[in-house]
């Protein structure tokens, strides 16, 4: 990963039941890059991570959501676990955090079950993506072109389905956020 990512700010978004390799991996990646990466959640604390459908480890809260804007950052991460995101979809603050990257047309990376929130967020139709099977009809319903592929790029929106994928996707979030913000990242109208 030769793209430096020095003086950028990552926020990765998550809470418990995240899958635990679908955060630590791609924030090791970014990190590793030079960027400056933030869990954030809707608590404080820590967040409970899974592998599959047992507890992993604990990852320590960086910042609430009412404590930051997504101004305050250049690209977004949002892993999966079925769980994590079935919760932040429900939380208004996610959603409205995770739109604003789109439409400050800042990249946007999503693995597994992590591109359900977009869904939520009104930011799918049109666009190209892939995630874990299961969600495939939401996505699809919601109006996005959906595809089997190890991982989908499409102006800025990187999506891939599973913890196989995530050396694919990290290369990919490493080069899309060092590009900046891509003029074609849009939310619906």
């Amino acid at each position: 990963m030769a793209q430096s990512l020095a003086g950028k700010k990552v926020a990765v978004v998550a809470t418990d039941g995240f899958e635990q390799v679908e955060l630590t991996e791609p924030r090791r990646a970014l990190m590793e890059a030079g960027a400056t990466v933030h869990v954030i959640a809707p608590h404080d604390g820590a967040i409970q991570g899974f592998k599959h459908h047992d507890k992993a480890d604990k990852i320590k809260v960086d910042r609430t959501l009412d404590e930051v804007s997504a101004e305050e950052y250049d690209a977004l991460v949002l892993p999966g676990g079925a769980l994590n995101p079935d919760a932040l979809r429900t939380k208004p603050q996610a959603v409205s955090f995770i739109r604003a990257f789109f439409e400050a047309k800042k990249p946007v990376g999503a693995i597994c079950h992590g591109p359900w929130t977009l869904v939520e967020a009104d930011v799918v139709r049109g666009r190209k993506l892939t995630s874990w099977p299961s969600i495939k009809t939401d996505l699809k319903n919601a109006g996005a072109s959906w595809v089997d592929e190890e991982v989908v790029v499409d102006s800025g929106l990187v999506t891939s389905r599973k913890p196989d994928d995530i050396p694919a996707f990290n290369r990919k979030i490493v080069e899309e956020f060092a590009e900046g913000r891509h003029a074609a990242q849009h939310a619906a109208e």
